[in-house]
């Protein structure tokens, strides 16, 4: 049994190991079940926010907390890894030839990463406490790490609904370890948003309902990686080149000016041909090519299908005619989804031109 003193003397010991280990932001939190944010996701998922992401739904139960998930857990050690990009993640913007994919998937995939370490600091820590049990998690499982980042102390929620922290902005990777030992709790952080609704202003198809709550539904990231079917007409245009998640309301937000790239973990340097990728060559890519290029990514988990329909999307919003032979190949395209997305973009780069004198008619297809 581990007394107080050892039990204060392991966690700070802990703490400076989880350093050496490419976690910038830590702290300790209570395991006990939060009826209140309990409450808020039953609340989100009964409104249907969560859109098709049924596996949300499925486990809801699991999510009130570590308890509901595991009894016997008595602490929660929760993590964060810094990805803080060097350069303005708005910037392409103004160059719809190009695609812009979220600062988080221009790297390796943070899941490994993470992962990796996590196992490290939890091998050290039965070394050095060998009764405890423990379990580690990494966005794979129904845990709610932003609600527990909250309460550890290493940032809050901010209205976006993602984590903000004073040192590191919007820019955190979060992980967890549920263990048996009985840690003394740091204090949860306080809400630091105040008036600022920076990040509600930016978001361009209007997902934010209210503060701190989201609609997934007309969420560009859930739209672009966990929506499956073909994107609602609605939400095309303001998809812009966006081909693979959203960075607007996470880069707007003021607490960024604080976040250093200098703390950002190697494994998230971004990878060049990831930064400004021309959509021309990514409209090209057949099956095996996108596994190729996407392998060790976070992005080869959407499939290729998937990701050509986003490329199309953005290809229609790009109106460059240099696309348009991409596109129209497309239309032809085994997969459904991907041929009515190919169909959309060839009729916004092409659009039908009014009749000539004789009545012809060009198409979209340049007869």
């Amino acid at each position: 049994m581990v007394n107080a003193v050892e039990i204060d003397e392991l966690k700070q010991r802990l703490t400076a190991r989880a350093r050496e280990l490419g976690f910038v932001a830590g702290g300790f939190a209570p395991a006990a079940d939060d009826p209140l944010r309990a409450r808020r996701l039953q609340e989100w998922l009964a409104a249907g926010l969560h859109g098709d992401m049924d596996w949300m739904q499925a486990r809801a139960e699991v999510r009130q907390g570590p308890q509901a998930m595991w009894p016997e857990a008595r602490s929660v050690i929760a993590l964060g890894m810094s990805y803080a990009p060097d350069a303005d993640p708005l910037a392409l913007a103004e160059q719809p030839e190009k695609a812009r994919i979220s600062v988080y998937a221009q790297a390796r995939d943070y899941h490994d990463t993470l992962k990796k370490a996590l196992k490290a600091l939890a091998r050290w820590l039965v070394e050095k406490a060998p009764a405890t049990q423990l379990k580690v998690f990494v966005d794979t499982a129904p845990v709610m790490e932003k609600p527990l980042g909250e309460g550890a102390g290493i940032g809050w929620q901010g209205k976006h609904t993602n984590l903000v922290s004073r040192e590191h902005g919007s820019w955190l990777f979060l992980g967890a370890i549920y263990t048996t030992l009985p840690f003394v709790p740091d204090a949860p952080h306080a809400d630091l948003c105040g008036t600022c609704r920076a990040c509600q202003d930016a978001c361009p198809t209007d997902a934010f309902p209210a503060p701190y709550r989201l609609d997934a539904r007309r969420c560009i990231s859930y739209l672009t990686i966990e929506h499956k079917g073909p994107i609602p007409e609605e939400f095309r245009e303001a998809i812009g080149n966006r081909i693979y998640g959203c960075d607007d309301c996470l880069a707007v937000c003021p607490w960024n000016k604080f976040a250093e790239m200098a703390h950002r973990h190697r494994d998230f340097v971004p990878r060049e041909d990831l930064v400004a990728p021309d959509l021309a060559d990514l409209l090209a890519l057949d099956d095996a090519a996108f596994r190729a290029k996407f392998s060790g990514s976070p992005i080869k988990r959407i499939g290729r299908n998937r990701f050509v329909r986003n490329c199309l999307i953005a290809a229609g919003n790009s109106g460059e005619r240099g696309l348009a032979a991409h596109a129209r190949e497309l239309t032809g395209d085994p997969d459904p989804v991907v041929a009515e997305a190919a169909a959309w973009a060839l009729a916004k780069i092409l659009p039908v031109l009014p009749a000539g004198p004789n009545g012809e008619v060009a198409d979209a297809a340049g007869g």
